[in-house]
């Protein structure tokens, strides 16, 4: 219905091996960032590392570096605490479990009481999560992922061919871990809002997939006699080209009103997704296609 760019012809297999060198170099990025998660290393939640998380509304504006140095004075130093934009309310996030008879939400309304004299607040609520608890979520959490990829290759395998399906999931693998290396050196926090964006990317970057091989799929039926494949590609790549950018700038604008507009709980779940979206649409063109293409020159 709408074509942004028409009639292009930009040689998308003469650039592969460009694209393969960045694409490892992400990729290795995100190896080394996914053994630091899966060791512990990473910044978790307390979703996967077991604490407490309490959430104190403030009746005046408080700075977070003194509501830190508040903390730290009354004995708890290991707190995270996360601003929520536009309002005075803080959650504080510890992941020492409460292993003590005195909750912590208790604990913490006693040393800020203490510490910040004068200053009114409530306790909204608190949640806590046991070691235990954070260990298994961290585990199911990776098994989910690993489950996902494998249902790509079985349906691509099914519904194309056994080399797509495996080029398929090498992309989506791909995304997951550039996601996953972006995430680690921003330290940013890993929570299951994050694990829940990467199998997401999965999907999108599956669809944007499926399009393009489906694309070549009917062209190397018409052009079979008179073009080889890696001009099939190119010629596939070119034709939904407009398509992929439509799609991309329409699920940028929502993602972006959900950065801006959604908050501060949000605000990592939309950027990882809007990150995805990037990478998602450049492996499909730069990773997938290509490596079909390698594979057919290889064994043809």
């Amino acid at each position: 219905m709408m074509e942004l760019i028409k009639d292009t012809k930009i040689d998308f297999i003469a650039l592969r091996k460009k694209a393969f060198i960045v694409s490892a170099i992400l990729v290795l990025i995100g190896v080394f960032a996914f053994v630091m998660i899966s060791l512990g290393k990473a910044n978790l939640s307390i979703d996967f590392t077991g604490g407490t998380n309490v959430q104190v509304r403030f009746a005046e504006k408080l700075s977070i570096g003194d509501l830190r140095r508040a903390l730290t004075d009354g004995g708890i130093e290991d707190v995270q605490i996360q601003e929520v934009s536009g309002t005075s309310d803080f959650f504080i996030k510890t992941k020492l479990s409460d292993t003590e008879k005195e909750s912590l939400a208790s604990k913490i309304t006693t040393i800020l009481s203490t510490q910040l004299k004068g200053a009114k607040f409530e306790v909204l609520g608190s949640n806590m999560v046991g070691p235990g608890v954070g260990r298994d979520l961290k585990k199911y959490a990776i098994i989910a992922v690993v489950l996902a990829l494998l249902g790509i290759i079985i349906y691509i395998a099914w519904r194309f061919t056994f080399v797509s399906g495996i080029a398929a999931t090498i992309a989506t693998f791909h995304d997951v871990l550039v996601i996953a290396g972006v995430f680690y050196f921003l330290n940013k926090e890993f929570n299951l809002l994050v694990i829940t964006a990467l199998l997401t990317i999965a999907g999108y970057s599956l669809q944007d997939t499926v399009v393009v091989f489906d694309r070549i799929r009917e062209n190397t039926g018409k052009m079979k006699s008179r073009d080889d494949f890696g001009n099939v590609i190119n010629v596939s790549i070119n034709e939904v080209l407009s398509r992929t950018i439509v799609t991309g700038i329409s699920t940028a604008i929502s993602l972006g009103a959900i950065m801006i507009f959604g908050g501060e709980v949000l605000f990592d779940f939309a950027f990882a997704l809007f990150l995805g979206l990037i990478i998602g649409t450049y492996s499909s063109i730069f990773v997938a296609s290509p490596i079909v293409y390698a594979w057919r020159q290889k064994f043809r």
